[in-house]
């Protein structure tokens, strides 16, 4: 981590699918409190999670070594999604212009941009692309440890600030560009697809879209 503790998207490992049908770049990831450390960036490590397995299309066999994970992953070509079991999923298209997910027995659902989507990871999931290549962010969480929360919304010349209780993991990650941090009064700008933690706060400046994460043990 850098600048405040931003994450910076060039910072974060491209790991290509094994169906070759896009990457998944892993943002953060970690474990609830009671199961070893928190938060892990990319190229660091923590006890309970790992630079690792892609959201989509790549092997799932490391889902049980983190509680919640963040990741970018490029969508090339539809097909089925890696089953993780026991899995919950929030997915939001970051760029491109939608897709269409099938969820288990359930009726095709299209996925519009900036618009979250949550389901069972654990489900037999297919997707088809409605016009060509997409960017989306996938939030993963451990059911019966964690639940994620994804909320999209406009940041302001006034400031915005995010705020997390003690028990949770906040991340707030720049859809757009023309978001600053300010870090005690220092403009640090965030890329698109920064991210940066609130520890127990942050206020964010500027004209841009974020997506602010939030995961919460269940209690």
């Amino acid at each position: 981590m850098s600048d405040g503790g931003v994450l910076r998207w060039n910072d974060y490992r491209a790991m290509p699918w094994r169906n070759g049908g896009g990457t998944t770049r892993e943002v953060a990831s970690g474990v609830m409190p009671g199961g070893g450390s928190g938060v892990r960036g990319p190229g660091e490590s923590a006890p309970g999670a790992r630079a690792g397995a892609a959201a989509q299309g790549a092997d799932a066999a490391g889902a049980d070594a983190f509680d919640w994970r963040v990741s970018i992953a490029d969508v090339g070509a539809g097909g089925p999604f890696s089953v993780f079991a026991g899995i919950d999923r929030v997915i939001t298209l970051v760029e491109g212009s939608g897709m269409v997910l099938t969820v288990g027995s359930g009726a095709p659902r299209l996925v519009e941009p900036l618009t979250p989507f949550a389901f069972p990871g654990d489900a037999p999931t297919d997707c088809r692309l409605e016009a060509g290549a997409v960017r989306d962010m996938n939030v993963m969480t451990r059911r019966g440890r964690a639940t994620g929360h994804v909320r999209v919304m406009r940041v302001g010349d006034g400031g915005t600030e995010v705020t997390g209780a003690a028990d949770e993991i906040v991340l707030a990650v720049a859809v757009t560009e023309g978001v600053t941090l300010d870090e005690e009064g220092t403009a640090v700008p965030l890329g698109r697809l920064d991210c940066v933690r609130a520890t127990p706060r942050l206020v964010l400046r500027g004209e841009g879209t974020v997506a602010e994460i939030r995961i919460a043990p269940v209690r």
